[in-house]
């Protein structure tokens, strides 16, 4: 490369003075996605993370359709090779000795959702459901035969990926160390950096480790625009948004060797009376298993044995008798299995800092059960880009530019968010239902998927439909459903309607103040976790 080229003069900037365009705070899912992105565009891009080791965590490992596509979009897809990652078409839920299972619905190449006859409550017209979203299936990403007509004639059902987290990280880490624009510091953050004369972040202060001695030395790095994006466990959140994440329970992570649980290549959710457990192929062999622990829930409590002595208890009984071997197997060991906290942080608009913005886990998260967090970092990596390419800031140094850029993002990002977010809180509350009322909610929305309507659910699940209204009809479609069942169980019994129907209708005044009462629980549910992401 000539010495005196842009890219070599830029390359010399960041490894020498340590100064670029952009400097990112934090090499995981989010922190690679957008370095490359923004790498991408022509910009010189200073990537710092504290451990660049292999990370072992126990989730950020199943990653939804929607978020494929998004790694395809991001020219990033091969990093899911060569991990021993597993296809994942759908979910399987078992309640209570219930189970079904259902798939992703397939994808037209013009990235529409087609959802099965009479299993749809918006676009009746036609076979088919548009998203007003590609999310990168679009341009041949869709492999399907097509009919002459621009349609595909087979559409194609899109798939999600399950792997261990830590080989994920290091592909992404290695395709940002090959970019010619990225730089890569292993160096720990330790503050940000602002002017004599202004408020604005010029970059960030880190303690970065000498090699020769082992010791910690002061250093800096300098951008026109910095972003944290520093995980769920920040330490920049309050400083720069004054936000706290809501944390009302723990998963607690086994890993299952050689566990059969057909169906394959599906997430698999057990509700039983008092437990909630999500289960994954993550490897040829292994399969994690995250157990949902509420907070100061009596039957955790040291006393009553701690979490090893809910998961014996509790959990256990309620899995399928084909996997209880390998549980009892992984808690041989005697320890207390490695543990996660399940936050609900909603979207803070990033317009109140100049020169900085606090992106990824540090920004908004949702309860886990849906996989939904990685499909949402890839998605708002490539928005971000889009919106700072430089044909639109030229540069980054432009503070009302990105202000208004960055307005943008916080409204354009909620198609996504909103559904993927609410979807995982309010599908927590159901499945891990502490009370009557969400019983009886957790009993329609299973009845729901009995029935059939599945797809509109689950493409919104895997991050492909984007559609906030349909998710509300469809979640208030489920109340009205658990009322209806309420109501017969409370008035007949459950049974037929027959001699009895005069003696039922006595209770009927009774049935429907409690219906009242579920239709305000799914109220209090959905709505106020909607309005705090669309704010």
């Amino acid at each position: 490369m000539d010495d005196t080229s842009p890219s070599a003069r830029n390359r010399f900037r960041r490894d020498h003075h340590h100064e670029a365009d952009v400097v990112v705070v934090g090499a995981g899912v989010f922190g690679c996605a957008a370095a490359h992105a923004l790498a991408e565009q022509g910009r010189s891009v200073i990537l710092l993370e504290r451990w660049m080791h292999e990370p072992d965590r126990i989730v950020g490992e199943l990653l939804q359709p929607g978020g494929v596509a998004a790694l395809r979009t991001l020219g990033l897809e091969h990093c899911l090779e060569g991990i021993d990652s597993i296809p994942c078409y759908g979910y399987h839920c078992l309640y209570r000795g219930e189970e079904i299972a259902f798939e992703y619905p397939p994808l037209r190449e013009d990235g529409s959702v087609v959802v099965g006859a009479g299993r749809r409550l918006e676009g009746q017209e036609g076979d088919e459901h548009t998203n007003g979203q590609t999310n990168g299936y679009t341009n041949g990403h869709v492999k399907g035969h097509t009919n002459g007509n621009g349609k595909g004639a087979a559409p194609v059902r899109p798939e999600g990926r399950s792997f261990h987290h830590g080989r994920f990280i290091m592909q992404l880490r290695k395709a940002c160390q090959a970019h010619p624009n990225i730089s890569v510091f292993e160096t720990e953050v330790t503050a940000t950096i602002r002017g004599e004369h202004t408020d604005a972040v010029l970059g960030v202060q880190t303690r970065t480790k000498d090699p020769a001695t082992g010791e910690k030395r002061p250093d800096c790095f300098f951008g026109q625009l910095t972003i944290i994006a520093d995980g769920y466990a920040s330490t920049f959140r309050k400083e720069l948004l004054g936000t706290t994440p809501v944390v009302r329970s723990k998963f607690y992570a086994l890993e299952l060797i050689d566990c059969p649980f057909p169906p394959a290549n599906h997430g698999h959710v057990v509700i039983g009376d008092q437990s909630l457990s999500l289960l994954y192929q993550i490897g040829t062999h292994e399969t994690r298993a995250l157990i949902d622990i509420p907070t100061d829930h009596p039957a955790a409590t040291p006393k009553a044995g701690g979490a090893r002595g809910f998961i014996q208890n509790i959990v256990l009984p309620s899995l399928p008798p084909h996997v209880q071997p390998s549980v009892r197997a992984a808690l041989a060991d005697g320890k207390i299995p490695r543990s996660m906290p399940n936050s609900w942080l909603p979207p803070t608009k990033q317009t109140r800092n100049t020169g900085v913005l606090v992106l990824g886990d540090a920004h908004n998260m949702r309860h886990p059960l849906t996989g939904g967090g990685m499909t949402i970092a890839l998605n708002d990596a490539i928005l971000l880009a889009r919106l700072l390419a430089p044909s639109q800031i030229p540069s980054l140094a432009d503070h009302a530019a990105i202000r208004t850029a960055m307005a943008a993002f916080h409204a354009r990002r909620k198609d996504l968010t909103a559904i993927v977010n609410v979807l995982a809180q309010a599908l927590y509350s159901l499945f891990a239902a502490d009370g009557w009322q969400l019983r009886a909610l957790q009993r329609g929305c299973f009845r729901y998927f009995q029935d059939g309507w599945t797809d509109e659910p689950v493409a919104m699940l895997g991050g492909v439909l984007r559609r906030p209204l349909t998710l509300a009809i469809h979640f208030f479609t489920v109340a009205f459903l658990a009322i209806r069942l309420h109501i017969i169980d409370v008035c007949f019994g459950g049974g037929p309607f027959g001699v009895t129907s005069v003696f039922g209708l006595l209770k009927l005044p009774w049935a429907l103040l409690q219906s009242v009462m579920i239709l305000w629980t799914a109220c209090v549910v959905f709505l106020p976790v909607m309005a705090a992401e669309l704010r």
